[in-house]
């Protein structure tokens, strides 16, 4: 049995105990040890670029709010299932920008349809998600979106309406992303990046979950930049060998893959789920080496540091298993394979100015998978396909 099943239930374990005897939470032992080394579980490589086939540029509509005019799409989440206000394969897209064009004072969610001329419904306007930049969808249809001036992430049911909302260790998030299950009876992971502190949160819920939120990982660079300009972990996308649409993972790779833009650097934080404690990774300055409490359970490796990366702020996971990396910088997506190995650039916008700010990948093939992608300097979503 995997290491990172031994851990969740061992905690599930204490946990049972622990409740049934004073109702508190029991901590789990490890051994310690400290390291820079990467475990097994990486997606195989190919080398087969669905960038270099996504040659038509299609403008989904607008994202400007409907109704109170906020702009400045960020990121974008493809939704997997019909329920309530959410319709399978319609897209959710945060803004972080006002009527007035102020960074870090949007506070709505869009939903359109994935066809061109669409128009933004508001899924959900709330001064809770003040700044928002972040939407990772569960896959029983629970948003969890993160605002960046708010300073919480919030729980947003199916039905748009806001049902919690989280504050320390969060404390300005840049970001977020969903991991499902990995077996039955564990529990779904959302991770949240921290764009004044470099640290990486998790907060666990469902099934063993603790619905508890712990910094796990803290160290990565920050730029202390204000609005747009705000750099750290914010590109945060999970692999364990699911297909959209699908609860259950194939291949238990367990990976979590996080961009910075302030170091230029993706980062593999390996057997993602195991991180129960705090701090159990340190990711030195630079993102390329990096110390942790328990290597034989989860550690860091680097992927890719330096060019063609240029300020990446948003990141996806293609069905094959290959990353496209969208670059603020220079307005550029990159694919590599998650070794690192460069297989195609794109530009998708022209201007000096930045703008491509959220990415999302749909498919299950390398002949129908398609791209999303925001861009802020014309406030639209936009889909690459074949």
């Amino acid at each position: 049995m995997p290491l990172r099943v031994d851990r969740w239930l061992l905690l599930a374990t204490v946990m049972a105990l622990a409740t049934s005897a004073c109702g508190g939470n029991g901590a789990v032992p490890s051994n310690a040890g400290v390291a820079g080394t990467a475990l097994a579980g990486a997606a195989p490589a190919d080398t087969t670029s669905i960038l270099k086939l996504l040659t038509k540029d299609v403008t989904i509509g607008s994202t400007v709010d409907p109704a109170n005019g906020d702009m400045g799409p960020r990121a974008v989440t493809v939704v997997q299932r019909n329920d309530q206000k959410l319709k399978k394969g319609h897209l959710l897209v945060c803004n972080f920008e006002d009527s007035s064009g102020t960074a870090g004072k949007g506070t709505t969610i869009e939903e359109l349809s994935p066809s061109a001329n669409s128009k933004p419904t508001t899924f959900i306007q709330d001064s809770t998600i003040e700044g928002c930049d972040g939407s990772a969808l569960s896959g029983d249809g629970q948003m969890f979106a993160s605002g960046f001036t708010s300073k919480v992430m919030a729980w947003v049911n199916e039905k748009g309406q806001l049902k919690k909302k989280y504050g320390k260790p969060i404390t300005q998030p840049l970001g977020d992303s969903d991991a499902p299950p990995l077996y039955l009876y564990s529990p779904d992971l959302i991770y949240i990046g921290n764009a004044d502190t470099g640290a990486l949160d998790s907060y666990s819920f469902g099934g063993y979950g603790t619905g508890l939120v712990t910094e796990v990982v803290n160290g990565f660079d920050v730029n202390k930049g204000s609005g747009w300009s705000a750099l750290g972990p914010s590109g945060i996308a999970y692999w364990c060998g699911a297909l959209p649409g699908e609860v259950s993972c194939k291949n238990k790779a367990d990976s979590l893959f996080v961009a910075d833009g302030a170091c230029n650097a993706v980062v593999e934080i390996t057997n993602a789920s195991s991180l129960l404690e705090t701090d159990e990774i340190t990711v030195e300055p630079g993102c390329k080496k990096f110390k942790c409490e328990y290597p034989t359970t989860s550690c860091a490796t680097l992927v890719k540091a330096g060019s063609p990366l240029d300020k990446p702020v948003a990141m996806a996971i293609l069905p094959n298993g290959n990353l496209i990396v969208a670059n603020t910088g220079n307005n550029t997506l990159v694919e590599m394979t998650q070794k690192g190995q460069v297989l195609d650039t794109k530009v998708v916008d022209k201007s000096k100015t930045p703008g491509i700010f959220g990415v999302a990948a749909s498919g299950r093939s390398d002949t129908n998978t398609v791209l999303f992608y925001t861009d802020t300097n014309t406030n639209t979503l936009h889909e690459l396909e074949p």
